[in-house]
């Protein structure tokens, strides 16, 4: 379970090491032309993380894998997306994505090298609401399917069920007390602060920008999963 927040953390050696990715994700999106397009909350985010073959992977992945020292991995996202709205025009504008403006996601990605450099590829993504669904592909080319999406967050625990195409999976945990961030150079910076978006459900593959201020985690202790079903 993640929120935004700076990313420092402490070295062996008492300094202070700060993660720059999301830094340099900033500066590269004020770069890239036409800016921002849309805002939104990302609320509730829970990363289930899962180390795979890398062979069978690069199978259905369209762009080179990026590895962890060698190793490959996919992750379910699980989060809700509220306010989604224009980046320009406050309220005059907002009415036009208000039907939009709160969805659940469940996205499965995976780690590649893409154009744009290091980004994460949505494999599948389900969500709740039906004209999202139907947008998705034809705009983003998001891999977008329907289902039934419940999530619980509390200070202390996390637990959600999703149904879809007649696939069932749960997942619940307990959270750790202490909130950190992920540290520079760390399998968590490779799993968490990614942003740029590869996508290949459309008519040709496309890549996005993200931008947020870098995760700040708590660890999960699972006490249930049953969620293989998502992971095809």
């Amino acid at each position: 379970a993640m929120n935004p927040g700076p990313a420092t953390t402490a070295t062996e050696e008492g300094r202070v090491a700060r993660s720059t990715l999301s830094d340099e994700a900033r500066e590269a999106m004020l770069r890239h032309r036409g800016g921002t397009v849309f805002l939104a909350d990302w609320t509730g985010l829970t990363f289930l993380h899962f180390e795979v073959d890398p062979d069978r992977l690069q199978e259905v992945a369209p762009f080179p894998l990026d590895r962890f020292e060698g190793r490959a991995f996919v992750s379910l996202v699980a989060f809700t997306m509220r306010r989604f709205r224009p980046a320009f025009g406050g309220r005059l504008t907002s009415w036009m994505t208000a039907p939009l403006a709160t969805q659940r996601f469940l996205n499965l990605r995976t780690y590649v090298r893409g154009p744009h450099g290091p980004g994460i590829f949505f494999m599948h993504e389900w969500l709740d609401h039906p004209l999202a669904v139907r947008l998705g592909p034809s705009t983003f080319g998001l891999p977008y399917r329907r289902g039934t999406l419940s999530y619980q967050n509390s200070p202390n625990t996390v637990s959600g069920t999703v149904v879809a195409e007649g696939v069932s999976g749960t997942f619940a945990g307990a959270l750790g007390n202490e909130e950190t961030t992920a540290p520079p150079g760390s399998r968590e910076e490779f799993l968490q602060e990614r942003y740029v978006a590869y996508t290949a459900a459309g008519i040709r593959p496309l890549a996005f920008r993200v931008w947020h201020e870098p995760w700040r985690c708590h660890s999960l202790t699972l006490r249930s999963l049953t969620m293989a079903g998502f992971l095809e």
